[in-house]
C-alpha cells in the first residue's frame, strides 16, 4: 500500500484509492452500496417519503466498510481524505459499469 498522505488534486488520488481497492470483495461491496445508495434515493424522492435519506450514508458506508475492514483489511480512505473518498467511490462505480475496473 502507498504511505503517501497529501495530494494535491483528485488526479493524484485515485491511484492510491484504487490500491486501497485492490481485493476484488472490497470492490463488489462499494458498488452493491453505491447501487443501493442510488435506488434508495430514487424511491425515497419518488416516494415522498424522505425519511429514507437518512439511510444512504449508513448503506453507502456500511458495505464500504465491511469491504475494507473483512476482505482489504485496511482502513477506509474516508477517515483521512472524505472528499476525494467520495469521490473516488463514484468514480470506480463509473469505471466499474463500463469495464475499465475488474467486477
Amino acid at each position: 500500500m502507498s504511505e503517501q498522505q497529501s495530494f494535491s488534486n483528485f488526479s493524484e488520488f485515485y491511484p492510491y484509492y484504487l490500491e486501497e481497492h485492490s481485493d476484488i470483495m472490497c470492490r463488489r461491496l462499494h458498488f452493491v452500496g453505491s447501487l443501493l445508495v442510488l435506488i434508495v434515493t430514487a424511491w425515497a424522492l419518488l416516494s415522498g417519503k424522505l425519511a429514507w435519506l437518512l439511510l444512504v450514508p449508513v448503506i453507502g458506508y456500511g458495505f464500504a466498510w465491511v469491504g475494507h475492514f473483512k476482505f482489504e483489511k485496511n482502513r477506509p480512505a474516508t477517515f483521512k481524505h472524505p472528499l476525494y473518498s467520495l469521490m473516488g467511490d463514484w468514480v470506480m462505480f463509473r469505471d466499474m459499469l463500463i469495464g475499465r475496473i475488474r467486477f
